[in-house]
Parts: C-alpha cells; sequence; structure tokens
C-alpha cells in the first residue's frame, strides 16, 4: 500500500473521503448517469453501469447541456451521487451543480496519478487530495 499527496485547486469547499471511481471519459450528468440510481447509463462509456453513491469520481472534464447541473444535485439530493468530485479541468455545468449540492470539487490535478478503488482523502478548501492506493 503506498500514499501519495496531489495539488489541485479548489473550486467548492469542503472535505469528504472515500474510493475513487475514475474514468479518461468525459461526464454528461445529463444522459451519462441515472439521476435516481446514481448509476451510469451512457452506452458504451469507460464506466457504464458503475454506481456513484458515495464515491469519489475523477474525470477529466464535463461534456453536455447545462441541464447536467441539476441531474448532478438531483442524485446527491436522492443520497446515490458522488461525494467529491476531481477534475483535471472544471467546467460550469459540473461546477454549478457542485455548488448547489455542496459537493467539495477540486480541478487541475494529475488524475493519471489516481485509480479506481483507490482510497480518496479530499480536503478541496485547501486543494489537497491524499491518494491510498489500494
Amino acid at each position: 500500500m503506498s500514499e501519495k499527496t496531489l495539488k489541485g485547486r479548489c473550486i467548492v469547499e469542503g472535505e469528504t473521503e472515500g474510493e475513487a471511481i475514475v474514468t479518461k471519459d468525459p461526464i454528461s450528468f445529463m444522459g451519462t448517469v441515472n439521476p435516481k440510481t446514481g448509476v451510469i447509463i451512457e452506452r458504451k462509456h469507460e464506466i457504464e453501469g458503475s454506481c456513484l453513491k458515495g464515491k469519489i469520481l475523477v474525470f477529466p472534464h464535463s461534456k453536455g447541456s447545462t441541464g447536467g447541473s441539476y441531474m448532478l444535485y438531483d442524485a446527491v439530493k436522492n443520497c446515490v451521487g458522488p461525494v467529491g468530485i476531481i477534475n483535471r479541468a472544471a467546467e460550469s455545468v459540473v461546477t454549478i451543480g457542485a455548488i448547489v449540492a455542496e459537493l467539495p470539487m477540486v480541478d487541475q490535478v494529475d488524475i493519471s496519478q489516481i485509480k479506481t478503488g483507490d482510497y480518496v482523502y479530499l480536503n478541496a478548501t485547501e486543494g489537497v487530495v491524499r491518494v491510498v492506493s489500494k
């Protein structure tokens, strides 16, 4: 088991922890995620069929329409969404959803250093991501 600390930029303040779920594919919360179940439903998405509930979601950036902000909020409100978000580059759709959902979020992180199943301690307020490899 190894541990590393990554630095990022605070987008939405807060602290959380959980198992990472990582994809190199962009995510649109409008069409990629079922906001009632937290399951990735987009066909051929790298993590299709995975559930985001209680996970730290790690992905490069968002895609798609502004309705995704509400869908992210809806998933979190339904207790099936991620508990934190780490991006390479934050974009307005996910940022707005994270703000409304009060979901800790950082960007400008080298997401290639995080793997699905790693345990992540996210201090978004300070922009610190501590990763414990499984």
